[in-house]
């Protein structure tokens, strides 16, 4: 399973995308988040206020199920993914969720080995519950930059 880089978990962490926070806060759309943007579910037990390296923990468990996904899906694409389209996919779905990406037409892109065009879908999510979102627009044009850029090495 290949697993999300170092520089995309800081890039995620990092205030102006998930940020942290120690107490559970509306995330703007109704969402009631923890830490690096976990969702709490009903009835889940989690520490007030939560430590930084509890939500360090909290978010690579929540990160894992996006990775295994993405890994799943690179061993069927025309193509394999590079570490940074890798990482730049690994960021988006962690924020919009595995349910939204599965129908999504840059996953549709991706599967047909349409890179260019799978990265120009990274401005289709810019939007919640309809109104562009300014952080959303920096996330993902940030996110795309890394999806489209050559790896290191």
């Amino acid at each position: 399973m290949r697993r999300a880089s170092d520089s995309i978990i800081q890039f995620i962490q990092a205030e102006g995308n998930e940020g942290f926070r120690a107490r559970p806060y509306n995330d703007g759309g109704g969402v009631m988040t923890i830490g690096h943007g976990h969702v709490i579910r009903k009835h889940e037990k989690l520490p007030v206020p939560m430590t930084r390296a509890q939500a360090d923990l909290l978010m690579r468990n929540d990160l894992a199920p996006v990775e295994i996904y993405l890994s799943a899906i690179d061993t069927n694409l025309p193509v394999p993914l590079t570490g940074n389209q890798f990482d730049g996919l690994c960021s988006l779905v962690f924020n919009i969720g595995l349910d939204q990406f599965e129908d999504s037409t840059l996953l549709k892109k991706l599967r047909r080995g349409d890179m260019a065009g799978a990265a120009s879908q990274f401005n289709c999510w810019i939007y919640d519950n309809k109104k562009k979102i300014a952080g959303l627009v920096t996330r993902r044009a940030a996110e795309r930059a890394i999806f489209e850029s050559k790896d290191d090495g």
